[in-house]
C-alpha cells in the first residue's frame, strides 16, 4: 500500500472498551465522546497524524500507551490495514514496536 493510504485508511483509535471514567476520557483509548465523533470526519494525513500524535502523548502521560498500542495494532491487523503508529516518527508507540522486533541477547 502507498504511504498516503496508511493515513487515509487509518481505523479509529477506539479499541472498543468505551468506559468514560477518567474525567470524560475513555479508559481504553483516552478519547472523549466528541473526539470519537471528530475522528470519523478527519480528512487528510495531517489531521489524522496530528490527532494520533496528541492521543499517543495523552496515553503515555496516563501510562496506558502500551495496552492501547497493542490493541490498536491488533485492530489494524484485523481490518487488514497498515498501522499508522509505525509512521509516527519519534513517538513512543513507534519506538515500542521497534523494540518488540529486537532479538533478546543470549
Amino acid at each position: 500500500m502507498a504511504k498516503s493510504k496508511t493515513w487515509a485508511k487509518a481505523p479509529s483509535p477506539c479499541i472498543s472498551v468505551c468506559k468514560f471514567r477518567d474525567n470524560g476520557h475513555c479508559i481504553g483509548c483516552g478519547m472523549t465522546k466528541p473526539e470519537k465523533k471528530r475522528f470519523k470526519k478527519l480528512g487528510g494525513k495531517a489531521e489524522k497524524k496530528g490527532f494520533l500524535t496528541l492521543l499517543v502523548a495523552r496515553l503515555e502521560g496516563s501510562s496506558r500507551l502500551g495496552y492501547w498500542s497493542r490493541m490498536y495494532r491488533r485492530r489494524c491487523a484485523k481490518k487488514d490495514r497498515p498501522c499508522p503508529l509505525d509512521k509516527l516518527e519519534g513517538s513512543p508507540a513507534a519506538t515500542e514496536r521497534t523494540l518488540d522486533k529486537v532479538p533478546e541477547a543470549a
